[in-house]
């Protein structure tokens, strides 16, 4: 990585900053969106099947109806629309890779979502006993996010702060 210089300008320092980075997390936060549409569907129509196995260790509709997947009335699946959703919103947001603070939020807020998941796997192995395949896919999404996110905020963060720096000194 080059080193920064005075001379730089906002849009050069941000040349650097990985195309991949923005364009994974938004197509990682759409696909969460459409699961987590797919699971509040299925969660509100009783005629949605979830095309899951159903035996002892994978049974989505277990997990999907038991008493874990309401949270103080709102279902697991409406919340983690409404978080994808969040996500997707922040992911898709204009020059949201010029500000370090805004990198930051969006750290902030997938970690967020990797600590709530944590509290659902807990729940599916040990109070369920079954887990749901479609849930796992956007656990593991949003692991993927976060882990992406992470990468980004400690590979490039210094040049992101220098280039506001430097951004509003001229």
């Amino acid at each position: 990585m080059q080193d920064l210089t005075h001379s730089e300008s906002s849009e050069e320092a941000l040349a650097d900053y990985p195309q991949w980075v923005i364009w994974l997390v938004r197509v990682l936060a759409l696909g969460a969106v459409g699961v987590a549409i797919y699971l509040t569907i299925a969660h509100y129509d009783t005629k949605v099947s979830l095309l899951c196995p159903d035996n002892a260790t994978i049974n989505c509709q277990e997990v999907t109806t038991s008493p874990q997947s309401i949270i103080f009335g709102i279902p697991v699946a409406v919340l983690g629309l409404g978080y994808y959703v969040v996500v997707s919103v922040l992911a898709w947001w204009p020059r949201a890779k010029a500000t370090p603070t805004f990198e930051l939020a969006r750290l902030i807020v997938a970690l967020g979502g990797v600590g709530f998941i944590l509290y659902l796997v807990y729940a599916e192995i040990v109070e369920i006993g079954a887990i749901c395949l479609w849930c796992t896919s956007v656990h593991l999404i949003t692991i993927l996010i976060f882990l992406i996110l992470l990468y980004a905020w400690m590979t490039y963060r210094d040049r992101l702060v220098r280039s506001r720096r430097d951004a509003s000194v001229s």
